[in-house]
């Protein structure tokens, strides 16, 4: 495996629906095309899940949105990327009652270029691991980890991990906000 933390983090790139409008009723406000160079001087936490309209992927989605704001303050953006088209997201945004007002953008990787570049494109399958990959603001990977397809992840555990990253310590298992970091 070439992609390492402690390296620079391979640039994603492509069309991803945003916005408050997932209805589709404002399709100007709904596709846009982002990558991570637009996120340049912030933290990103991008992480990709196997496929819309399946069960768990929903949970952990709709966890990041509901602790968007937590991220933002940390100078922090969400991005979430699946091997599913741009029109597939779209309908599952709005088939889907908590991710109508996502407040963060679901990247179409419908080629599977971003999920390979990351390493967590699972051929048999074609679609991707739930991989989590923290970036700092200069575009170097500090945090990556890989869930099989049954296990979601905890946005808070993410939030923790982030402010630990942001501190530039060492940070004890468990370390919270406000605790002692170790010399």
């Amino acid at each position: 495996m070439s992609l390492l933390v402690g390296k620079q983090a391979p640039i994603f790139k492509g069309t991803a629906v945003c916005g408050g409008d997932a209805s589709g009723l404002n399709p100007d406000n709904a596709f846009v095309n982002i990558s991570l160079e637009d996120y340049k001087g912030k933290w990103v936490v991008f992480f990709f899940y196997p496929m819309d309209f399946t069960f768990v992927c929903p949970t952990e989605i709709a966890s990041f949105g509901d602790h968007y704001e937590s991220f933002k303050n940390l100078n922090c953006e969400v991005v979430t990327c699946s091997t599913d088209s741009k029109f597939s997201h779209l309908a599952w945004r709005t088939h889907e009652r908590e991710l109508n007002k996502l407040p963060y953008p679901m990247l179409a990787d419908f080629t599977g270029a971003n999920a390979k570049a990351y390493e967590v494109y699972k051929e048999e399958t074609g679609y991707a691991l739930r991989g989590l990959y923290i970036i700092n603001p200069d575009g170097e990977m500090v945090y990556s980890v890989i869930h099989p397809e049954s296990v979601g992840r905890n946005a808070e555990e993410i939030l923790r991990v982030l402010q630990a990253l942001q501190t530039g310590k060492n940070t004890a298992c468990g370390w919270k906000p406000g605790d002692k970091t170790l010399n």
